[in-house]
């Protein structure tokens, strides 16, 4: 079986436990998500990482993935490379490894540094936390600044984003980033991109106010937008999951 292994610079001495990075992390039982793909936190040469293995392929895509096409583990690190570049936070990436056999892509890899978070936008959509307001006005703040560096996660859902408290403000950090846009995105356009996250209609008017003053927009039409590309997709899934009988 062959390898293509990818690290930073700064982190040249995970090279050998990268290349062991299957056995350790089928040995490690700290699993923190698992789905599609399965994701667990693992202390490597001292530092607490999260490994992310993506699910293996089916035959079509393992032939497309090693010939036509970036692998999900190659986007996963090269998009957090460039949202560094562009001082948008996301885990700090350490590498990402692939593995072949007989010139298809098997198992894959993305390494990133643990970020330390409180709790993620799903939080505050479920819960309803009493200081919800100043998180989704930070959160509306956090969406225009990427927008203008032309930053478009095509998965801005409320896993996806994950939010550390720091003084009176919040951080946001970017995570599951291997589906990912870099665009120039301009007036109510981006006001799409927080179609799935499935807020209420108040909290995405919130939104929809404090991104409309950063974007000098009309604030009235700007929460006419936000809810129109909200109801698109809702209904839009709920009838996919009406026709399959869910």
């Amino acid at each position: 079986m062959s390898y293509k292994l990818h690290y930073s610079q700064q982190f040249e001495n995970f090279k050998p436990t990268l290349l062991h990075i299957k056995e350790i992390f089928s040995k490690n039982s700290e699993t923190i998500h698992l789905a599609r793909n399965e994701l667990k936190v693992i202390e490597l040469e001292g530092i607490s990482c999260v490994v992310k293995a993506f699910r293996i392929p089916n035959l079509l895509n393992q032939f497309v993935y090693a010939h036509i096409r970036k692998s999900k583990a190659y986007k996963a690190y090269h998009n957090a490379k460039k949202l560094e570049s562009l001082d948008v936070n996301t885990p700090q990436a350490i590498g990402y490894i692939e593995f072949f056999k007989l010139g298809l892509l098997k198992e894959s890899f993305f390494i990133s540094k643990n970020f330390h978070y409180d709790f993620t936008i799903a939080h505050i959509r479920d819960d309803q936390p009493k200081y919800k307001k100043k998180v989704l006005e930070d959160f509306a703040t956090f969406s225009y600044d990427i927008h203008t560096k032309g930053v478009w996660h095509a998965d801005y859902s409320g896993g996806n984003i994950l939010i550390k408290k720091e003084g009176e403000g919040y951080i946001f950090s970017l995570v599951d980033i291997n589906r990912m846009v870099f665009k120039e995105i301009s007036g109510y356009e981006g006001l799409e991109n927080f179609n799935k996250l499935w807020f209420n209609e108040e909290d995405l008017t919130t939104i929809a106010k404090t991104y409309a003053l950063h974007a000098k927009l009309d604030e009235k039409k700007a929460i006419e937008e936000i809810l129109r590309h909200d109801k698109k997709l809702k209904e839009r899934v709920l009838l996919k999951r009406k026709l399959r009988g869910r």
